[in-house]
């Protein structure tokens, strides 16, 4: 479950992409698609959130958004490349003109020295502009880590638009 201020900023967000016209996409990753889903929250927001994909394993990053496997084995899945990659793919494959791109360690498991637990490598693309990447390393458990993964993703599709 989201913060009621997660929803909060999902409505302001939808606001503001409604007022210019700007559909968005996601690629999710560690956050199994709340992105999507705190956006879907709010009634009415199919005129602007066009699709999610939420592509957790490596093959779904490469099947549904087109992510190269190459890009994956020489990166690792929690990468600026590979959210980059991600990113452009969800794009590519939407209606949207903006996509966001989340790949990270979430917890409590599978971190190492390069790549501790809270790493997010964000991706967000836009029409006719190069695509973005940011990684960030958000203290906590699974859930406050997925949590400010959202919130971040909120921040980079508002720059956006």
């Amino acid at each position: 479950m989201l913060p009621d201020s997660t929803l909060i900023e999902a409505e302001t967000l939808l606001a503001a992409s409604r007022a210019k016209g700007v559909m968005i996409a996601t690629a999710e990753s560690c956050t199994g698609g709340l992105i999507a889903a705190a956006l879907t929250a709010i009634a009415g927001s199919s005129d602007v959130v066009d699709r999610g994909f939420v592509t957790y394993s490596n093959e779904a990053k490469n099947e549904l958004i087109g992510v190269p496997v190459p890009l994956i084995q020489e990166h690792g899945a929690v990468s600026e490349p590979v959210a980059a990659a991600m990113a452009q793919g969800a794009l590519a494959r939407s209606r949207a003109a903006v996509a966001i791109s989340v790949t990270g360690v979430a917890g409590p498991g599978g971190g190492s020295t390069a790549k501790p637990v809270g790493l997010v490598c964000f991706g967000l693309a836009r029409t006719g502009t190069p695509v973005r990447t940011e990684r960030h390393i958000f203290p906590g458990d699974r859930t406050a880590i997925r949590a400010a993964t959202v919130a971040h993703a909120f921040k980079m599709i508002r720059s956006a638009i």
